[in-house]
């Protein structure tokens, strides 16, 4: 039997309590490091010009990222936003270029508005066969999600035999003009892109940090079998998480369409590795149930700004690639340290005070 000084105990968990505390503030250390280094590394990096372009890139990333956060709480993980990103952009370029068939002589025309709608319901309705796929066929999330991964890529791809839909400014008579708006638009000298980000972030902040569906996202991913027996409909909460996942994909697909006036059906490739990493590096624990949205906002910036900082110093596409998958390992690693730290600074905590 061991004897434990409670005064011992105290000290032991005063000298944890830094290191917790710059655990816990990781991504605003690491965020902070990349501005400081690429502002002295990279020519013009600190500009509004560069400032404005690296926002919009930022954006896309954060909005995938965003919804991958409440799948990983929630206890799985979500491959296919990527491909829902170019299926997306797929639906509505061939919305406003060609229209719905109807017959051999007649064509309807949706207006941009419609066909915003319909390129959001398409996310939706890939996000939902995700879910119904997981809680109805008990299919794993990584096999389900990568199983649409590949439907949805094989469908933007069969939507246009490969090729791309080009120009899509929209034809007046038809009343399909406007759609390059969303992506070039904006409101007090910023991106309309950037606004909508904040308004998706809020929201989803306001979810996750006041509803009772976040408390059960959080419940579900912490503890399934506990949360079922608790009375919280797990198989709605999952199903909640991905649709909202393919939606966030969608308004990535629809950005990226507007931005180029033009839908390629490659869109989107790999992006939901970026969405993993931000998710992670902002706090996300790949086990479920901790994860805020906050965080994952500034773990995007921290992608977004280190990628655009490697391409404006030269660096190559290949250590790129390296040196991301560097920082998704680095951030897994630090997590599972923050956890460890966490539960022994509670053990001793609860030692301390004689619980």
């Amino acid at each position: 039997m061991a004897i434990i000084l409670k005064g011992e105990m105290s000290g032991a968990s005063l000298s944890e309590a830094p290191l917790l505390l710059l655990l816990k503030l990781r991504t605003f250390i690491a965020l902070f490091a990349v501005v400081i280094f690429f502002s002295f590394a990279a020519h013009n990096f600190v500009s509004w010009e560069n400032l404005l372009i690296m926002s919009r890139h930022v954006a896309l990333n954060a909005f995938l990222a965003i919804g991958m956060t409440f799948v990983i709480v929630a206890g799985g993980i979500d491959l296919s936003v990527g491909s829902i990103v170019g299926l997306s952009g797929m639906v509505a370029g061939g919305l406003i270029l060609h229209g719905i068939p109807l017959g051999d002589e007649y064509t309807l025309y949706l207006s941009v508005p419609e066909v915003i709608v319909v390129a959001l319901l398409t996310g939706v309705a890939v996000g939902a066969i995700n879910g119904l796929l997981i809680t109805r066929l008990n299919v794993a999330p990584f096999i389900a999600t990568l199983g649409t991964l590949y439907i949805a890529r094989g469908a933007a791809l069969l939507s246009s035999n490969g090729e791309t839909f080009p120009n899509l400014t929209g034809d007046p008579d038809y009343g399909t003009t406007g759609f390059p708006v969303i992506g070039s638009a904006t409101i007090l000298g910023i991106p309309l892109t950037i606004w909508l980000l904040v308004a998706v972030g809020a929201i989803a902040a306001y979810i996750a940090g006041r509803t009772p569906l976040g408390r059960q996202i959080y419940a579900v991913g912490s503890n399934e079998r506990a949360a079922q027996l608790s009375g919280v409909r797990v198989n709605r909460v999952k199903m909640f998480v991905y649709m909202f996942s393919g939606l966030c994909a969608a308004i990535v697909g629809l950005i990226i369409a507007s931005e180029l006036v033009a839908s390629h059906p490659m869109s989107g490739e790999t992006f939901e590795l970026n969405a993993i990493a931000a998710a992670v590096l902002g706090g996300t624990s790949m086990s479920g149930g901790r994860g805020k949205i906050g965080g994952t906002i500034i773990g995007a910036f921290v992608i977004g700004i280190l990628s655009d900082g490697l391409v404006m110093m030269g660096v190559s596409a290949f250590w790129q690639t390296v040196i991301k998958g560097v920082v998704i390992v680095a951030a897994v690693v630090v997590d599972q340290i923050q956890r460890r730290v966490q539960q022994r600074f509670a053990l001793q905590k609860q030692a301390a005070t004689g619980g």
